[in-house]
């Protein structure tokens, strides 16, 4: 798989989003375990993650201690994966999502997400969502202390403006490294963001790039251009939408969530999906860029 960077580490060019396997609908977890084995022998090496990845009450960092297990018990060849996981969002187990940007809260959820993924220090920790109850700043200043006492190796901020993101780097006195925004065929009005983001040299990480849990199976029949180009390549369309994606820039790192070992099989395909200038262009007109 091809590879690309974020801050200095090189990853695989699509990740894996591991909400699906926490949330509700989720598989049983001999299947989760199946699923992000698959995706690291397909070459993914940064998988997503939240403390709030969870379904039930009581259990908080559900999807970390997932994907710890997952590694652990993958054997030789995970120590080069790059765990991405945030703060700043809890789920009491109501279905509701709750924004927490304290930074006496962020601080403390960065150490239990490094215990519960069995690192000494986090390699990517993001601050998840802005809290209106709390300055900005502050929330980030919480990711500023994590990097100085050594907690976390690399920070990046999701579901950020522009103003949030150039604020986010001032804060962070330049060590800002990636940005997590939804980003997708069906969801493209963050492309500013991205825009902006990878200005900056910064990474871009797409969350539900192929249009969400829900909507990913119909992107084919929503998105016509998309059905037609990966007819033409005897692909599935998903598989389109996420070479796409890489098209806009090497800075762009789609992390499609999935629950299934073909699934991500499939995704990871992408990297390799050579698009011609004039299918990108048709894609590119299709969504309005």
């Amino acid at each position: 798989m091809r590879t690309r960077t974020i801050g200095d580490v090189q990853v695989g060019a699509i990740g894996l989003g591991g909400m699906p396997m926490s949330i509700e609908g989720r598989p049983d977890r001999e299947r989760s375990i199946r699923t992000i084995h698959a995706a690291l022998d397909a070459g993914v090496t940064l998988i997503d993650t939240a403390n709030s990845y969870n379904r039930d009450a009581g259990e908080t960092g559900h999807n970390e201690e997932l994907i710890a297990e997952a590694l652990r018990s993958y054997g030789p060849g995970s120590d080069d994966v790059l765990v991405a996981t945030k703060g700043g969002l809890v789920r009491p187990g109501d279905g509701t999502w709750l924004r927490d940007g304290r930074p006496e809260s962020l601080k403390a959820a960065a150490k239990e997400s490094a215990r519960r993924l069995g690192v000494e220090a986090i390699g990517l920790y993001q601050f998840h969502r802005a809290d209106p109850k709390v300055a900005y700043t502050d929330s980030i200043g919480a990711l500023a202390e994590l990097l100085d006492e050594g907690v976390i190796r690399m920070a990046g901020v999701s579901n950020a403006e522009v103003v949030m993101i150039d604020a986010a780097q001032e804060v962070l006195g330049g060590r800002l490294v990636s940005v997590q925004n939804q980003f997708s065929p069906r969801y493209a009005v963050t492309v500013g963001e991205m825009r902006h983001a990878v200005g900056m040299g910064l990474a871009f990480l797409p969350w539900s790039p192929l249009g969400g849990i829900a909507k990913a199976g119909a992107l084919g029949a929503r998105h016509q251009a998309f059905q037609d180009v990966a007819d033409a390549h005897g692909v599935s369309p998903q598989q389109v939408a996420l070479a796409w994606e890489l098209s806009l820039s090497d800075r762009v790192i789609p992390i499609p969530g999935a629950s299934r070992p073909e699934s991500v099989e499939d995704s990871a395909r992408a990297a390799s999906l050579a698009l011609d200038t004039a299918e990108l262009a048709v894609l590119s007109a299709t969504v309005g860029l």
